[in-house]
């Protein structure tokens, strides 16, 4: 059964943060939209960004941490002129081989301070920098926990982790799409939501929601209804609730900071543009989000990509486009916040070849670009990911539990898979352009 209203009501109970309306004028410093576009003191917002998940954890001050790593990292993109970043804002003891440790919440309602406190350094040292951060507070896959782990810790099972053989795709988007119906699960997450946005930061002494540095809090990394079509048609409207419920209380707690949903998109919503809207079209969401994978989509063999990318490609282009007449038609923005494809002949090691990867930057900035220039509703883009100085610490490419040189790379995946390190002059350039021609906007 779906989380009930009184579960939403008490749950925003909160009398040190109240009902606020959103401010009429916005705080200096936050992005708002206006007229279906993002803006900012009045001006249109348009970024150039990037991914940094583990941002929190190089901030914390903790062994695992490595905050001068941090202001080398925030330096570095800054210098390309990345102004946007998206971050992982929580996460969750996970069973799962292939998971992040340590992480937020160890057990229900135990946390970590000392990564809440890398958060705070994080989104300070952002703001010394005039960054923006979209903190996303959930995850759909179970490398930071997520809606599996909330799922295990209530005992809705039997739990099993993304690629386990025994139980082959789609079975995994079907267990973790299960977690939007349980009010137990979503019980935990809420405490953990309602602690985080109400939290004060401590290195600047200032509450969360009166932060410009955050722009927007987002739902969840990728959350979709499902995987099969008769599972994720029967879960569609609980899904759907869910967006509605969560995003109504995130401006219930925060009015004044965006909310948007970490969709996907089509390939997040079993292809329905049906669901894309419903997703994207209730006041509390505020702009319209678009993820790009064309090697995990089948579309470019990894394999065999030199023949197969210019087909996939072109449907990289259509994916795109189809997303900009989605948030036209909600007269919403769009944001393409993750897009990656992986160097040649599937290396993972700084300095290996990345010309189809750069060729594939350069198509999605043009379109970002072209949409921005004809005044259409594209506001910007965050690449997957950086990695920076990073890199993998065993001859697999693998992480492992106590690694400390974080990448972009999420541990699902090898660690230089999709990542951008800080030697890859060739794509460093690509994105360093595109920035530029943002900024000349």
């Amino acid at each position: 059964m779906r989380l009930s209203r009184r579960d939403l009501i008490l749950a925003a109970a909160l009398p040190a943060l109240g009902a606020a309306a959103r401010p009429a004028v916005p705080p200096k410093g936050f992005v708002t939209v206006q007229r279906g576009k993002l803006a900012l003191d009045g001006k249109p917002y348009r970024f150039a960004g990037a991914n940094l998940w583990y941002g929190a954890w190089l901030g914390a001050p903790a062994d695992f941490g490595d905050v001068e790593r941090l202001r080398r990292e925030l330096d570095r993109l800054k210098a390309l002129g990345v102004t946007n970043l998206r971050v992982l804002g929580a996460g969750e003891r996970s069973p799962a081989k292939a998971a992040v440790s340590p992480t937020f919440q160890e057990e229900p309602g135990v946390y970590r301070q000392d990564l809440l406190k890398g958060l705070d350094v994080l989104l300070a040292e952002m703001a010394r920098r005039d960054m923006k951060a979209v903190v996303y507070v959930n995850n759909f896959w179970d490398w930071s926990g997520g809606m599996p782990a909330y799922l295990n810790w209530v005992g809705s099972g039997p739990w099993f982790q993304q690629g386990d053989p025994n139980h082959p795709w789609p079975e995994y988007p079907d267990y973790a799409a299960r977690f939007y119906g349980d009010a137990k699960a979503n019980a935990l997450f809420l405490r953990y939501l309602r602690g985080l946005i109400g939290r004060v930061n401590t290195v600047t002494g200032e509450p969360y929601r009166d932060d410009p540095t955050i722009m927007a809090w987002q739902l969840a990394n990728e959350p979709r209804p499902g995987g099969t079509a008769v599972f994720g048609a029967r879960n569609m409207p609980v899904f759907q609730q869910w967006v509605r419920d969560t995003s109504k209380l995130i401006k219930t707690l925060d009015p004044g900071h965006l909310v948007c949903t970490g969709s996907e998109g089509l390939k997040g919503c079993l292809e329905s543009e049906a669901c894309v809207l419903d997703a994207h079209r209730p006041d509390t969401i505020d702009y319209v989000t678009a993820h790009v994978w064309p090697n995990n989509w089948g579309w470019i063999d990894p394999k065999n990509q030199p023949a197969t990318y210019e087909a996939g490609e072109a449907r990289c282009r259509d994916y795109v486009t189809r997303h900009i007449a989605i948030a036209r038609q909600l007269g919403k923005p769009l944001v393409i916040e993750e897009f990656g494809l992986i160097r040649e002949a599937r290396a993972f090691a700084p300095g290996s070849a990345t010309a189809d990867k750069d060729r594939f930057y350069r198509t999605i900035y043009g379109l970002a670009l072209e949409d921005m220039k004809a005044g259409g509703p594209t506001a910007g883009t965050n690449f997957w990911a950086w990695n920076g100085e990073g890199r993998a610490q065993h001859p697999d490419a693998w992480f492992a539990a106590g690694d400390k040189s974080f990448v972009g790379d999420p541990p699902q995946e090898e660690q230089g898979l999709y990542g951008v390190f800080d030697t890859d002059a060739s794509t460093l350039a690509v994105i360093a352009e595109h920035a530029a021609a943002v900024k000349a906007l």
